[in-house]
């Protein structure tokens, strides 16, 4: 956290489990956050992703009803947003649950995450949420990463222009923002990452050797080149251990 904030990035996306995607990460890197955030008077700061488990994002009634609970409790903590996301079982991005979603936030900025990649049509879900309360969308494209997805966050930013922030997220590089911020994306969001290996061996049990934590040269170099780019200083995922 005090990484992306030194390197200058605008917002930062709480999460852990990164091998799976991202997961909720608990209640105390989300108060701290907060509080590093309010000492550096940096507002709009801390998103939170709000997502249950791993795998795809069809959700029944009792893992709604523990996203609803997750999106109160990291509210009362002071995080600015929620990153959310819901698919039907016929591959449509569930607007009923992300209704319930938008709800339970009460005014936090509320970002739909890449299930909108794994829908059956990228472009018509990022398109049915144009005009609702939801504040932006972080998606590719509906490809693995955004240089392929960029044709379609083009056309993506042409659909919601003035009615939905368009971030550009998944497998970005430094060097890709320039092409993102000409095909007229609102925002990039990049992991910044690199391992690290501090903390002892994990023994038996501890799974995997390191972790993963934020990249200051890299969020700096993002900052840079989103400015040079015109579009919205990055958003880093903060992966959490």
């Amino acid at each position: 956290m005090r990484l992306a904030l030194a390197g200058g990035a605008s917002r930062v996306e709480l999460c852990q489990a990164l091998g799976l995607g991202g997961l909720t990460p608990s209640a105390g890197v989300i108060e701290a956050t907060v509080e590093l955030a309010a000492e550096a008077s940096v507002a709009g700061f801390v998103h939170v992703l709000v997502r249950p488990r791993g795998g795809g994002f069809v959700y029944d009634a009792d893992e709604v009803d523990t996203i609803v609970r997750d999106i109160r409790l990291v509210r009362s903590l002071g995080a600015d947003g929620v990153v959310v996301g819901a698919l039907t079982d016929a591959g449509a991005l569930d607007l009923e649950a992300i209704r319930i979603f938008v709800d339970a936030a009460e005014g936090l900025d509320v970002t739909v995450h890449r299930a909108v990649d794994a829908s059956a049509d990228p472009l018509g879900a990022v398109a049915s949420l144009a005009g609702t309360p939801v504040r932006r969308v972080l998606t590719s494209g509906g490809a693995g990463e955004c240089r392929t997805g960029l044709g379609t966050l083009r056309a993506m930013a042409a659909a919601t222009r003035d009615r939905l922030e368009i971030m550009a997220g998944g497998g970005v590089a430094v060097g890709d923002i320039g092409a993102l911020a000409a095909a007229g994306v609102d925002a990039v969001h990049l992991s910044a990452r690199r391992r690290a290996v501090r903390g002892g061996p994990s023994g038996p049990g501890g799974g995997e050797v390191g972790f993963d934590s934020t990249d200051d040269g890299l969020v700096r170099a993002a900052v840079a080149a989103a400015r040079d780019g015109a579009v919205t200083r990055p958003a880093v995922t903060r992966p959490t251990r």
